[in-house]
C-alpha cells in the first residue's frame, strides 16, 4: 500500500468518519491509484494512520467489502480487487459494456475452431444434429485482470470469424458488422465453484465462487445464432435488476 495515500475527514461534517474513510479508499481504487492485488495495511495500523478510532476503521472496510472494492483472505489480509463490473439484464455485449464503463478489456483467444456440435449445442442452435458450428473459448480481462471465460458456439452461417478479429472487439460487434443483429435472447444466471482449470486460468483459488451465464441468442427472425456458455468471478462481476411492484 502507497505510504504517501492521503486521506482527508472533515470530523465537523455530518457525513459519518467511516463513510468518509470508505469514499476516500473507494476514489483511490477507481483512480487506479490502490491497484488491483494491493494489500492494505491492518486496521490497526490504519487506524493509526489517519488518526480514526479501530471500530470506525473497521466499518470503513466493512463498507468496502459490501462495495465488492477489496476482500479479507485468510493468511493475506485485506486486498484490493478493483471496482465489480455490474451488468444490467438486458441484451448486450460484455465488450461494449465494460467499453461504455470506462474500462479497457482484453480478450484471448483460447480456442478458436470448427467442430460437429453436440447434441445440446445442436439443440441450442435448433440445428440438424452434427451441424459443423463455430467453437470458441476466450479468455476476458479488465484492465490486466482476469475477469471471465467465454465458450460460444456459433452457426457457420453467421460469417467468417477469425482469431485476429476477436482479440480485437466483442463478438457481437463482429458478427453485427457482416449483417446479423440480435433481437432478444433466452438467458440463465447461476452460481458454481472453479474448477481447477477454470481456477488457473482466472488466477483464483479453486473451489472460488464463479458466475455462470448461459445464453442463446436470437435474430430478428427468431432463428438461433449464438449459444453462449460462460464464467466469471464472483468477486468482479454481478447482474443487477430493477423490480417494480404492479
Amino acid at each position: 500500500m502507497p505510504d504517501d495515500l492521503q486521506i482527508d475527514i472533515d470530523r465537523g461534517s455530518p457525513v459519518p468518519l467511516y463513510h468518509q474513510v470508505a469514499q476516500a479508499f473507494e476514489q483511490a481504487i477507481r483512480e487506479g491509484r490502490l491497484p488491483p492485488e494491493t494489500k492494505l495495511e491492518n486496521e490497526i495500523d490504519l487506524a493509526k494512520r489517519y488518526n480514526i478510532s479501530r471500530p470506525t476503521l473497521r466499518q470503513a472496510m466493512d463498507k468496502l467489502v459490501r462495495d465488492g472494492l477489496v476482500v479479507r483472505r485468510r493468511g493475506v489480509g485485506t486486498q484490493v480487487v478493483g471496482p465489480r463490473v455490474r451488468r444490467s439484464l438486458k441484451l448486450s455485449s460484455l465488450y461494449n459494456d465494460l467499453r461504455d464503463s470506462g474500462v479497457q478489456p482484453t480478450t484471448s483467444v483460447l480456442t478458436f475452431e470448427t467442430v460437429v456440435s453436440a447434441d445440446e449445442v445442436a439443440d441450442r442452435l435448433g440445428l440438424p444434429a452434427e451441424t459443423e458450428v463455430y467453437h470458441l473459448r476466450r479468455l476476458r480481462s479488465i484492465d490486466g485482470q482476469r475477469l471471465g471465460i467465454m465458450e460460444n458456439y456459433l452457426p457457420l452461417s453467421v460469417g467468417t470469424l477469425t482469431r485476429e478479429s476477436l482479440e480485437q472487439d466483442g463478438l457481437y460487434n463482429v458478427i453485427r458488422r457482416q449483417g446479423t443483429d440480435f433481437q432478444m435472447a433466452h438467458q440463465t444466471v447461476g452460481a458454481t465453484v472453479a474448477t481447477a482449470d477454470q481456477a488457473e486460468l482466472l488466477g483464483v483459488s479453486p473451489g472460488s465462487p464463479l458466475v455462470t451465464v448461459q445464453r442463446t441468442a436470437l435474430d430478428s427472425s427468431g432463428t438461433a445464432i449464438e449459444f453462449g456458455d460462460h464464467v466469471y468471478r464472483a468477486d468482479l462481476y454481478s447482474y443487477e435488476t430493477t423490480l417494480m411492484n404492479r
